[in-house]
């Protein structure tokens, strides 16, 4: 036996470097000169686990080689990492770690042989039992979960005991009872079911689990028992049956603790969308996943890592620390040292020599190493989060002591499992019975003999007939030697198990550290990704005429605060830069640009970010203009809409105002207020809400039906107030009655009715395939993001509803109603027919300037598509001049210059509308085109409307471009 303690010596040196030179990184990260007094720690550490040796030595000299030097390796990584992250709980947390390992050795010493598991298994059950449940009544609420017991200063959590006492009772029971067990009594095509009351076992598990999550609020413990007791029932008795019924059971339970228990919902709902609420309930698992995907491959050093954002991260979320600062390479390291002990434990179990050995081994096997699968796979977002420790690595008494104390038995039974002073022992036929024994034996009907159980290592020939414990002595496969041959290849079985599921945690770590790093770090609520960029000089955001509207200011501390000199102008273009709430607008969108890192724009913007040097971020240069801004923001000053002015021939954005607006410099207050009306005026209203367009969609109706040949403009139509079409009516604004007047007169009046009629001439096809070809159904910008427009499926509209949708008014019933618009979409729409029926694809960002000035970029135009013909657009712009000079619009006109536009008016209540207007200028050389959507606007009152707005901000458009 002395090869196997000299081969754990050799292990636990190995192990020694990786985890001293661990520590020794977290020293230098702290400044402090490595010595040994700064190395005390893992050289104690070392010494502690020496003295472990010894004992192992001394107490368990046939105990596997491998099982202490990988305790070692993740204790030392844990209490490296517990000291880094909670400094103050670190010389609490190492004193137990100490405590651990002597109680490691005591249990060593005392207890010799795992017969005592026999004489006590019921005191042992009693005991579990009794400390699982005990928080229910006693316990104190910790974090949402009834798991702790408050003793004085100090808690305990007596569920972390329980499950080595519950696991040596099902040892011992499993080892007198596997047998009986094992024995199926029905068969449904094919599947044996045990007999019922041979389920009672699985029952009471299974009820005492429910009543730990509904009374204890804790999901990973009762799933953690849950799993050990089936994986041990299954190893005892070989019966897949016992999994499936249990997996059912499992089913009914999940689907009913979800639907009557609100804790359990929320741990679901934050798995399936934490970023749903990631600054609430989510908050925990968002800020792991930042960490993570920092991480990267090889981590962002030891020390240097943000993990310190996740509440109670040197506990539950520890791997998180790990994976961000030791990289994929560190946490995979650590998911490999569990999935060794898997290997060895249950190697361990397979290679006893008693049942009792090899199900104890079993237990305590995947006590520690399912655990592990459970809380990583939830910090992972693979599983639910369950709350629970990581085994050797988290901060917290009461899991350290059990762990520990379960390594001693493990070890243990891996010294029974040698056979040095022990013959091969089970309950079933060890050796071979005499004939009159065999004769003698009671008979069933099918000629099956029974005798008495027993628990030695041959049987009693003189065992009662009736007795109530009763074996199969001939048929059943869980006897004598076959029955341990068989328990060996289950075991075999469950190694690859836990290999595979170790696999799949290494696999989801690759997935969210390599694959999918890059979409979270570049994740606008992303903080850490801000937080790292603090001691980076940001560029600047200016507009197209050299306004400033943000740029960085260094602090006291040299880091960078972010700056809006201008206050809020444009703040919804621009965003916000928050380390609280990530940011937004052209903040986020160019963030890799501002803050200059990664960035191969140019040569030695790349050779920089190659080199890893830190290099202040490049200028953002807009589109818009500061003077058309302010134009247009003073426009909506105390109402609630948006503007939107283009450049008709490149799609340049030249303004674009949301209000209400906000201000982009003190964002956490606004956030932190809950007012409804404050958050809605983070809403940028000119990209993502959507509105009814009202008649301005008439350009588009008009377009179709002169583009496909349908119409002319001096084609006549009835307009009365109302006419039915389909199975409903359609009326005029205000019922008014034009009596029968030209296309192009019904455009300019705008008459409801005529493009009711006009749509429905035209068709569905039609009208759907232009509207998307002027833009609806997909997202506009092409530096930012907008909200697709709706336009209904030809196929769903009725008559009557394709008629409303040809005058711009969406009743659509049994699908989404259409058509719906962005403000943005409408600009589009008027620039492409002052652009000849071309339909530029609109952008914000003109150039990128390096930190010297010097040009890095420039935004090349881009087109949606040739939407109408130039000759269809020449007649749209000949109505849509009529439209202002003698009809609804007559209020957007400028002096001096002549306006072509529509107006639109869509009903959101029994007296207010929002007022919409879209336009364009000069008539003959547009280099102006304008969408104003004004929200609860009241008819009659005297305020200005869309079209009174849109003619102010057109004044300064104009007067800036010289027209």
């Amino acid at each position: 036996m002395g090869s196997r303690r000299n081969t754990e010596l050799f292990l636990l040196i190995a192990s020694a470097f990786p985890v001293t030179l661990l520590y020794a990184l977290y020293v230098a990260g702290t400044g402090a000169t490595l010595s040994f007094q700064t190395l005390a720690v893992p050289i104690g550490l070392f010494a502690a686990f020496t003295a472990a040796h010894i004992a192992a030595r001394i107490f368990v000299p046939g105990a596997d080689p491998a099982i202490l030097p990988i305790v070692f390796f993740l204790s030392g990584i844990g209490i490296t990492f517990v000291t880094r992250l909670a400094p103050s709980l670190a010389m609490n947390q190492l004193i137990i770690l100490f405590v651990s390992i002597a109680l490691m050795i005591i249990t060593l010493a005392l207890v010799k042989n795992l017969d005592i598991v026999k004489r006590y298994k019921y005191t042992f059950g009693a005991i579990g039992i009794l400390l699982l449940i005990l928080p229910m009544f006693i316990g104190t609420e910790i974090y949402g979960s009834k798991l702790w017991i408050r003793i004085g200063s100090f808690t305990i959590q007596p569920g972390e005991f329980a499950k080595v006492f519950i696991v040596l009772f099902l040892a011992g029971y499993l080892s007198e009872n596997r047998e009986l067990l094992s024995i199926s009594s029905h068969s449904i095509m094919g599947f044996k079911i045990p007999r019922l009351r041979l389920l009672t076992p699985l029952f009471l598990v299974w009820g005492i689990c429910l009543l730990v999550v509904v009374f204890e609020r804790d999901l990973g413990s009762a799933l953690l028992f849950y799993t050990i007791f089936l994986m041990m029932l299954y190893a005892a008795t070989g019966r897949v049956s016992y999994v499936i019924i249990g997996f059912f059971l499992l089913a009914i339970g999940a689907v009913g603790a979800y639907h009557f228990l609100s804790h359990v919902q929320v741990r679901f709902q934050i798995w399936l969308n934490p970023f749903a609420d990631a600054q609430n309930k989510g908050y925990q698992i968002v800020q792991a996943l930042y960490s993570l995907a920092d991480g990267g491959l090889a981590g962002v050093g030891v020390g240097k890592g943000l993990a310190k954002l996740i509440p109670i991260v040197e506990s539950d979320f520890i791997f998180s620390a790990i994976g961000e600062e030791m990289g994929l390479l560190g946490g995979a390291a650590v998911l490999l040292a569990f999935m060794l002990f898997a290997v060895r434990g249950l190697t361990t179990a397979a290679r006893a020599k008693s049942d009792l050995a090899a199900f104890t081994a079993t237990g305590l096997t995947a006590a520690i190493s399912f655990q592990a699968f459970l809380i990583v796979g939830g910090v992972t977002k693979l599983i639910p989060l369950t709350g629970v420790t990581l085994p050797f690595m988290s901060q917290g008494g009461s899991s350290l002591l059990a762990s520990f104390v379960i390594v001693a038995l493990l070890m243990r039974a891996g010294d029974e499992a040698t056979g040095r002073s022990v013959e091969l022992a089970g309950t079933g036929i060890s050796t071979a019975l005499p004939d009159s024994a065999v004769a003698g034996a009671p008979t069933s009907k099918n000629g099956t003999r029974f005798f008495t159980a027993n628990t030695g290592a041959a049987a009693r020939s003189h065992a009662r007939p009736n007795s109530r414990m009763r074996r199969r002595l001939l048929d059943t496969p869980e006897s004598g030697v076959l029955g341990r041959v068989a328990l060996a290849k289950r075991l075999t079985v469950t190694v690859f198990v836990f290999t595979g599921l170790f696999a799949i945690l290494i696999g989801n770590l690759t997935y969210i550290q390599v694959f999918q790093a890059k979409n979270i770090q570049s994740m606008s609520s992303n903080n850490h990704t801000i937080m790292r960029a603090a001691y980076i000089k940001r560029g600047s955001i200016i507009t197209s005429d050299g306004v400033t509207l943000a740029e960085s200011v260094q602090n006291a501390d040299g880091t960078y605060s972010r700056s809006y000199p201008n206050g809020n102008l444009a703040a919804h273009t621009v965003g916000y830069y928050s380390t609280q709430y990530g940011s937004t607008g052209i903040e986020a969108s160019m963030n890799d640009t501002l803050t200059g890192s990664r960035d191969y724009s140019s040569w030695k913007n790349a050779v920089n970010s190659l080199a890893g040097i830190t290099q202040p971020g490049n200028t953002v240069k807009l589109t818009i203009n500061s003077s058309i801004q302010q134009a247009a923001e003073q426009a909506l000053a105390g109402k609630k809409g948006a503007i939107v002015v283009l450049d008709p021939r490149t799609g340049a954005v030249l303004a674009k105002a949301s209000a209400p607006t906000y201000d982009n410099s003190n964002v956490e207050s606004l956030m932190g207020n809950g007012n409804d009306e404050s958050q809605g005026s983070l809403v940028d209203r000119s990209t993502q809400s959507l509105y009814t367009p009202g008649s301005t969609f008439k350009v588009v109706t008009l377009a179709a039906a002169l583009d496909s040949g349908k119409t002319t403009l001096d084609q006549s139509f009835e307009s009365p107030s109302s006419m039915k079409i389909g199975d409903a009516d359609v009326t005029n604004h205000l019922n008014a009655n034009y009596g029968t007047v030209s296309l192009e007169r019904a455009f300019a009046l705008s008459s409801n009715v005529v493009f009711g009629q006009l749509a429905t001439d035209i068709g569905a096809d039609t009208l759907t395939q232009y509207a998307r070809a002027f833009g609806y159904g997909q997202s506009l910008g092409q530096d930012f993001g907008t909200a697709e427009s709706i336009i209904p499926d030809a196929s769903a509209m009725t008559e009557w509803e394709l008629a409303w949708a040809g005058a711009g008014q969406p009743v659509g019933q049994g699908h989404t109603p259409g058509p719906q618009t962005t403000v943005m979409q409408n600009a589009v729409i008027a620039a492409a027919i002052a652009n000849n029926g071309i339909a530029m694809k609109p952008y914000v960002v003109a150039q990128t300037l390096s930190p010297e000035g010097t040009v890095v970029k420039t935004t090349q135009s881009r087109s949606l598509g040739q939407a109408i013909s130039s000759d269809t657009a020449a007649k749209v712009k000949e109505a849509m001049l009529e439209v202002v000079e003698d009809g609804t619009g007559q209020v957007a006109q400028v002096s001096g210059v002549k306006v072509a536009g529509k107006t639109g008016t869509a009903e959101i209540g029994s007296r207010n509308i929002n007022s919409v207007f879209i336009g364009f200028a000069p008539y003959d050389t547009p280099t102006v085109a304008i969408s104003v959507m004004l929200e609860d606007y009241t008819e009659d009152s005297g305020e200005a409307s869309a079209a009174e707005l849109a003619s102010q901000v057109l004044k300064v458009a104009l007067a800036v471009q010289g027209a």
